[in-house]
């Protein structure tokens, strides 16, 4: 199995996290989102780890600032995609971007600065969040993007997790 990269997004509360997990108890895994420097940030200045509609409007907020300042958040988990290029014992990489533009730019820079990885992108639906409006552009517009793969989690745990191994082996030995 080659290394791979798993752009990961959906609607908040869809199940994302959940499903990375499952994947970690098969295949040795490296999780990581486009936001983390963001919510490091907000600590400094008061934010107390809630996701409130507020909360997820002002980390929205501040991505997109420090993406205009200096393609931050890019540049994280570009950091972090060439560190697990040099983890032989991880196959499995997801990297939790939600705004389109920065999926396709995440992926494009990845081609020409790291070797021997495939980038694929994953879209998690989930029928009770799919309709939902959070107020900011981050968790709205996941749907704008072209998705080489989508995963509907609708299931109980058990089904959701038989499924999306099943699932995963598919996108994995492509």
């Amino acid at each position: 199995m080659n290394k791979t990269i798993i752009v990961i997004n959906g609607k908040g509360g869809c199940g994302k996290d959940t499903l990375c997990n499952f994947a970690s108890e098969k295949y040795p895994t490296i999780n990581v989102s486009s936001i983390d420097p963001m919510k490091k940030m907000a600590e400094i200045i008061g934010w107390n780890g809630s996701k409130t509609l507020e909360d997820r409007k002002f980390l929205a907020d501040l991505k997109s600032l420090v993406t205009r300042y200096n393609d931050g958040a890019n540049e994280y988990i570009l950091k972090k995609a060439e560190e697990f290029a040099g983890l032989p014992e991880y196959k499995v990489m997801f990297v939790h971007i939600r705004e389109p533009e920065m999926i396709e730019h995440f992926k494009e820079t990845v081609k020409h600065r790291v070797c021997g990885i495939t980038v694929v992108t994953l879209l998690v639906s989930r029928n009770e969040k799919d309709y939902l409006v959070f107020g900011n552009r981050a968790d709205d517009e996941v749907n704008k993007y072209n998705y080489d793969h989508v995963f509907e989690n609708n299931d109980d745990l058990y089904s959701t997790k038989e499924s999306f191994l099943k699932f995963l082996d598919s996108v994995l030995t492509e």
